[in-house]
C-alpha cells in the first residue's frame, strides 16, 4: 500500500501552530475575550476556598447559623457565576471557530484545484480527504479547548499556588514538590507523542484510501471475488492503526499516572502536616480547609495537562499535514519573459521540438516524448497512432497544460500556450479522455459544466447520447458516483458531448470511441465529421474507422514522430503503421 508522506522539519509544536495565525486573526477579538472570561471563571472558583475559610473560622466556630446560611449563599452565587462564565466562553468561540474551520477547508479545496496534475498523480486521495476532514476537525477542537485552557490552567495554577503560599508557605512548598518531575515528564511526553500522533494520522489517511478505493472499485472486487483479500488488507491497516492508537494511549496513561499520582501524594503530605499544625495550634482549621480546598481545586488544571498536551501535539501534526499540501506550488500563471512566437502563417496547433519527462522521473532517464515536431493546420484533423506506451496520451495532455513541457514549445494559432492564462487556454481547447470521468450530478450538469444550456441538445446529438432522454428524469437524472449507473459506452458518449458542447477552436480526443459498438461508433463518426469541419483536432486513434475521421495521420513511436501522411499513404509506405492498422498491434492505451 503506497502512501505519500512529506518530510517535515523538526519544529516545536508552538512554532508549527503559529502558522494558523492568518486564519485565526479575524477571530482574535472573540478568542481573547473568551480566554479572559475563562480565566475569570477559573479564578472565581478559587474564591470558594476563601469563603470556606471564613465560614469555618467564623460562623461555624461561633455557632452563627445565619452566617452559615449567608456563606452558603455566597458559595451558590460563586458556583452560578463560574458556570455562567464558562458557558459564555463556549458561546464566544463556537461561531468564529466553525468559520475558521470552514475557511481552511475551502482554502484547501481551492488550492487542490490549482495544483498540477503531477501532484495528484503522487498523492493518494485518502490522504487528501483525511487532511480536509479529520485534521481540520482536530484543529478546530484545539482552537476551541486546549489553546484556551493551556493558558487558563497555567494562570489558575499560578494564582492557586500564590493563594496557598499566602495561607501557609510551608504547606505550599510541600505542594510544589512534584513540579519539577511533572515538567520533565511533560517534556519527554511531548517529544514522543508527536511522532506517534503523526504516524496515526498518516495511517488514518491510508485507511481512508483503502475504503474509498474499495467503494469505487466494488464491481472489480465482486467480479473477481477478491472481497476477502480486500478485507484482509483493510484489517492489516486497521490493525496497524489500532497498534499506534494503543501506543498513544500508553503514553497518555503514563503521563496521566505521573501528573495524577505525584500531586495526590503531595496533597496527602500537606494534609498530614496541616493536621499536625492545627493540633499544635499553629494553624487554624479554616486555613487548613481553605488550603486543601485550593489544592483540590487545582487537581483538574494539573491533571488536564496530559490530554491538553496530547491534543496540542495532534493539532501540531494536523497543521503540518495541512501545510504539506498548502505549501505545494500551484500551476504557474505567469507568462514567460520571452514567449515563443511563430510566423504569421504558422497557425493551428504546432509542436516545436517538444521534449517531456515526468517531474518525478530521474534526470538521466530517457524522456517520454523527445523532439516532437508536428503541425496541425487550421481546420485540420490529425489522428495520432502508436503502440501502447508510445506517449500518445501524454502528448495530448500537454496541449491544455495538464503537464508542462520539459523543453520546446507548443503554439495555438502562432501563440505559445505558456503565454496564455490557463483559463483562456482551456476555454479554447476541449478534451475528451479515453477514461471518462463523470460526477455525482445530473446528466445536464456533467455535460455542460457551467456552460450555456442552449448547446446541450446539439452536443448530445453529436455524441449520439440521445439515450439520456429515456432516463427517469431525462437530462436531470443523477448519474451516480463516477457515473457507474451508466454503461462504459454511455459514459464515453457523455464525455464526448462535454468536449464538443462549447464549439471549441481546438479539440483533443483521446480514443473517444473505444467503448462503443460498431453501429454506434459509425453514427458518432458521421456526426463528428460535421464538428471536425469547424475545428482543429488531434485525435488519438487505435481503430482504422477512427483514423479515417482525420485528414492526416501522425505515427508516434518510442516518443518520436516517425511518419506523417494520409492513412492510405502510410499504409503503403510504413510497415509499422500497416502492422498497427492490421489489428494485430491494436491495444488499449496505457501510456505514461
Amino acid at each position: 500500500m503506497s502512501t505519500t508522506r512529506a518530510t517535515t522539519k523538526d519544529r516545536s509544536a508552538a512554532t508549527t501552530l503559529l502558522r494558523l495565525w492568518p486564519y485565526v486573526r479575524p477571530a482574535r477579538a472573540r478568542l481573547v475575550t473568551a480566554a479572559l472570561v475563562a480565566i475569570l471563571a477559573s479564578c472565581t472558583g478559587l474564591v470558594i476556598p476563601l469563603v470556606l475559610k471564613w465560614m469555618v473560622d467564623g460562623p461555624v466556630a461561633d455557632g452563627d447559623t445565619a452566617g452559615v446560611w449567608l456563606g452558603a449563599l455566597y458559595l451558590l452565587l460563586l458556583g452560578f457565576a463560574e458556570a455562567l462564565l464558562f458557558g459564555l466562553r463556549r458561546w464566544l468561540v463556537a461561531r468564529p471557530l466553525s468559520h475558521v474551520e470552514a475557511e481552511m477547508r475551502a482554502g484547501l479545496y481551492r488550492h487542490l484545484q490549482r495544483l498540477p496534475v503531477a501532484f495528484h498523480d503522487r498523492w493518494a486521495s485518502g490522504q487528501l480527504l483525511s487532511r480536509a476532514t479529520t485534521d481540520l476537525m482536530l484543529l478546530r477542537m484545539f482552537l476551541a479547548f486546549p489553546l484556551t485552557f493551556l493558558l487558563v490552567n497555567a494562570v489558575t495554577i499560578i494564582v492557586g499556588v500564590i493563594i496557598m503560599l499566602l495561607q501557609d508557605w510551608t504547606l505550599g512548598l510541600v505542594i510544589l514538590g512534584p513540579a519539577i518531575p511533572v515538567m520533565i515528564t511533560c517534556m519527554v511526553f511531548e517529544k514522543r507523542y508527536h511522532s506517534v500522533a503523526r504516524l496515526a494520522q498518516d495511517q488514518v489517511g491510508d485507511l481512508t484510501t483503502v475504503v474509498e478505493e474499495s467503494v469505487l472499485g466494488i464491481r472489480i472486487i465482486k467480479g473477481f471475488g477478491r472481497h476477502r483479500s480486500q478485507a484482509r488488507a483493510f484489517r492489516e491497516l486497521s490493525g496497524k492503526l489500532r497498534g499506534t492508537e494503543l501506543r498513544k494511549a500508553g503514553l497518555l496513561a503514563t503521563i496521566w499516572g505521573v501528573i495524577t499520582t505525584l500531586p495526590e501524594v503531595a496533597i496527602g503530605a500537606a494534609l498530614v502536616l496541616g493536621c499536625v499544625q492545627v493540633a499544635d495550634g499553629d494553624l487554624s482549621a479554616g486555613t487548613l480547609v481553605a488550603f486543601l480546598s485550593t489544592a483540590l481545586a487545582l487537581r483538574w488544571p494539573v491533571e488536564s495537562i496530559g490530554f491538553l498536551l496530547a491534543m496540542t501535539q495532534e493539532a501540531a501534526t494536523a497543521t503540518e499535514r495541512y501545510f504539506e499540501v498548502m505549501n505545494e506550488s500551484p500551476e504557474q500563471e505567469d507568462a514567460p519573459l520571452s514567449p515563443h512566437k511563430s510566423a504569421p502563417d504558422d497557425e493551428g496547433l504546432r509542436f516545436h521540438q517538444v521534449r517531456f519527462r515526468y517531474p518525478d522521473a530521474p534526470e538521466d532517464s530517457p524522456p517520454i516524448l523527445d523532439l516532437i515536431d508536428l503541425h496541425i493546420r487550421p481546420g485540420e484533423s490529425m489522428a495520432l497512432v502508436g503502440t501502447t506506451g508510445s506517449g500518445k496520451t501524454t502528448l495530448t495532455a500537454l496541449v491544455p497544460r495538464l503537464h508542462e513541457v520539459t523543453s520546446g514549445h507548443i503554439t495555438l494559432d502562432g501563440e505559445d500556450i505558456t503565454a496564455m492564462p490557463r483559463e483562456e487556454l482551456r476555454s479554447m481547447v476541449a478534451v475528451a479522455f479515453e477514461e471518462p470521468t463523470l460526477f455525482s450530478a445530473s446528466v445536464k450538469d456533467n455535460v455542460l459544466l457551467g456552460m450555456d444550456e442552449g448547446e446541450l441538445d446539439r452536443a448530445l446529438s453529436v455524441a449520439q447520447a440521445d439515450f439520456v432522454h429515456a432516463l427517469p428524469h431525462g437530462t436531470d437524472t443523477q448519474v451516480g458516483e463516477q457515473g457507474l449507473s451508466l454503461s462504459g459506452g454511455q459514459r464515453q458518449r457523455l464525455a464526448l458531448a462535454r468536449a464538443v458542447v462549447g464549439r471549441p477552436r481546438f479539440l483533443v480526443l483521446d480514443d473517444p470511441l473505444s467503448a462503443l459498438d460498431v453501429h454506434t461508433e459509425a453514427a458518432v463518426e458521421a456526426a463528428l465529421r460535421d464538428v471536425l469541419a469547424d475545428t482543429t483536432a488531434l485525435i488519438v486513434a487505435h481503430r482504422p474507422s477512427t483514423v479515417l475521421l482525420a485528414d492526416r495521420v501522425a505515427l508516434l513511436s518510442d516518443g518520436r514522430i516517425t511518419a506523417v501522411g494520409t492513412h492510405h499513404e502510410l499504409l503503403r509506405t510504413n510497415a509499422e503503421y500497416a502492422h498497427l492498422m492490421s489489428g494485430t498491434g491494436e491495444a488499449e492505451d496505457d501510456d505514461r
